[in-house]
């Protein structure tokens, strides 16, 4: 009998330090750590030696009704503003809207969302395609009910930063890059901006594939669409 309660008591502290465990594992894989950087100009390549500080993170494929493809990207932060770099494994881009502030999420496409504020279910998203055309909006969500603004006075250092290019191995398609570069000052009047070292954003990066069947990508799992900012990852920077 002493050894049935032993047997016992030892699986509860098995079962509960391994439970534990995973719940840290989850929570660990739902922040990424933004590390500083100086400011330096996008050019579609991620050449700068700047995205050396930092790592890249995979996104999972989600969707897979078209081939299998990898994700990466990368994130770094500035006094002025946020940066990003998508490396995207692709044999066909799908990309025939060549002008800004259309349906690019139609098409293949890159998108970032960033909640700086959980008070209020506002937040930005950003939009690159793979001929460097944007969508920069901000979105209040309520309870799902969702739309864009565009912004105005658009100019100047409200102005993002942004590059793609097609990569090929001379005969076919093999990828594409997009690096961009998103001011504080266009995500004004937004709280919690700009950040500083251990301020927390909520955030997640998204990509789309359009190879005749759809494909999507995102960092954080959500549950009905992009859109589900309640399930969120957390950028913190440092």
């Amino acid at each position: 009998m002493q050894r049935l309660i032993c047997f016992f008591t030892f699986l509860l502290f098995f079962l509960s330090t391994s439970f534990s465990s995973v719940a840290q594992e989850v929570s660990a894989s739902g922040q990424l750590h933004i590390l500083k950087t100086a400011d330096f100009e996008p050019n579609g390549k991620g050449t700068s030696i700047e995205w050396e500080k930092t790592q890249w993170v995979s996104l999972p494929q989600r969707r897979n009704d078209g081939k299998v493809y990898t994700t990466n990207a990368k994130v770094l932060y500035s006094d002025t503003g946020i940066y990003f770099l998508f490396d995207c494994q692709d044999s066909l881009i799908t990309s025939t809207l060549k002008a800004d502030f259309t349906n690019l999420y139609l098409e293949d496409v890159v998108e970032v969302f960033l909640w700086t504020d959980e008070t209020n279910p506002i937040y930005f998203e950003y939009e690159l395609s793979p001929y460097n055309y944007e969508l920069p909006i901000l979105v209040p969500n309520m309870k799902g009910n969702f739309l864009g603004w565009l912004p105005w006075h658009y100019e100047g250092d409200r102005r993002t930063k942004h590059a793609a290019i097609i990569e090929s191995n001379g005969k076919q398609v093999t990828g594409w890059k997009a690096e961009f570069y998103i001011p504080y000052v266009l995500l004004k009047p937004l709280n919690n901006v700009p950040p500083k070292k251990g301020t927390q954003w909520r955030a997640n990066m998204y990509r789309l594939d359009y190879d005749k069947r759809t494909s999507a990508w995102s960092w954080q799992l959500t549950r009905t669409n992009f859109h589900d900012f309640e399930k969120f990852g957390t950028f913190i920077f440092d």
